[in-house]
């Protein structure tokens, strides 16, 4: 595996992991999710005050995490050939006026404008913070990867706690309380971003490893990134409904307060952390193909079960369905840049952009079936989608 982002000057490669510039950018990405997990978790409350259905609700992720798809790997393809140190600064403005938008919205269409703008600092975000922490972690390029990951995890799982504790009692227009927090990421960025540009990297030249004459992908690499690419779509339509609709399943069938599904929200992306960081440890150990077995099959069981118990069980299910669903994501990650070590902040776009974008539309149209049928009957079906990813595994 390489530790570079594309090939460069070797001035560009780090002999020792730079350690505060691996924290400052898992610091940054716990910001920049933290700020973005504000979108789902005002969603009981939106829906209230504008009398929204399930499929607007829907649409408003698909507002969000479709422009984050569709940008993401074109700003990594961009920046692979041209990096641009002070791109995660500038994204983060746009996820500012996004933020400042959905708080101050009196309409629908001013809800659906600011979740595009966060969506799109997104895209920003992601494959250029992807590529200077790979730059940033000489030798540990897995332990990186796995830090920066897991910033990002509990960024979104610190999000609705935030939203239980100031939005719900406050109102929307607390949001823009949080925008001194996006203050302080773009300040971060501005400070890594001068280190990245001192370091000097240079545009890539040569041909990224994995691909065959023309430029295009060995059929080896192909099959195998598709492969990725269904293991992904499984498990972003299957976290999606969870963190889109988990509150209003609580809500509706144990009859749950919105600031307690606000509260079990954050736990069940806590979960997520957990697993990520436990997957990337053990995935250096046993090997990222065994992990991602694991993540696989492991959650099938909990999955089937989750819409037949009680709250408690709930609760504890939904807390090994996070934890064993996101261990495989560091692997994945890591895997698919081995696949591509030399397009970098490409394969970050995509993976990301892909993780957002099927998000997105299984958000969209479970939102829809919800309003068609019940949320149960959506928990019920989603229960199967780990048998996707054994199928195509």
């Amino acid at each position: 595996m390489t530790t570079a982002a594309a090939p460069a000057a070797p001035r560009t490669l780090m002999r020792e992991t730079a350690y505060p510039i691996v924290a400052a950018l898992c610091f940054a990405h716990f910001l920049n999710d933290l700020t973005q997990a504000l979108l789902p978790a005002i969603y009981p409350i939106i829906k209230e005050t504008y009398a929204l259905d399930f499929g607007q609700i829907g649409l408003l992720t698909l507002a969000f995490q479709f422009t984050a798809s569709l940008l993401q790997p074109f700003v990594g393809m961009i920046t692979d050939r041209r990096p641009m140190p002070f791109s995660l600064a500038g994204g983060m403005g746009s996820t500012l006026v996004g933020l400042l938008l959905l708080a101050n919205a009196t309409s629908y269409g001013m809800l659906f404008i600011g979740a595009m703008l966060i969506g799109l600092g997104s895209a920003i975000f992601h494959p250029e913070a992807v590529r200077m922490a790979r730059l940033a972690a000489g030798p540990r390029v897995g332990f990186t990867q796995s830090m920066f990951q897991v910033g990002g995890q509990a960024g979104s799982a610190v999000g609705p706690l935030l939203a239980a504790a100031i939005v719900v009692p406050a109102g929307q227009r607390s949001l823009v309380w949080f925008s001194g927090v996006v203050l302080a990421a773009m300040l971060l960025l501005g400070w890594v971003g001068r280190w990245y540009s001192a370091l000097g990297p240079s545009p890539s030249g040569a041909k990224a490893g994995g691909l065959g004459a023309g430029g295009r992908l060995a059929p080896g690499v192909a099959l195998a990134v598709f492969i990725l690419f269904m293991l992904m779509f499984s498990k972003s339509a299957y976290t999606s409904s969870l963190t889109s609709y988990y509150t209003f399943y609580l809500i509706d069938k144990f009859k749950v307060t919105v600031q307690a599904s606000q509260i079990l929200l954050f736990v069940f992306l806590i979960a997520q952390v957990l697993g990520a960081l436990i997957g990337g440890y053990l995935g250096d150990r046993i090997g990222r193909r065994a992990i991602i077995w694991i993540s696989i099959l492991g959650a099938l069981p909990f999955t089937l079960l989750l819409p037949w118990v009680d709250l408690t069980w709930t609760i504890v299910l939904t807390i090994a369905i996070g934890a064993i669903m996101a261990s495989a994501f560091p692997a994945i990650l890591v895997y698919a840049l081995e696949l591509l070590p030399g397009k970098v902040g490409m394969t970050a776009g995509l993976f990301y952009g892909v993780t957002f974008g099927l998000g997105a539309l299984s958000a969209a149209a479970l939102g829809h079936l919800a309003d068609w049928t019940s949320i149960a009957f959506v928990y019920q079906m989603c229960a199967f989608l780990p048998t996707v990813e054994d199928d195509k595994g």
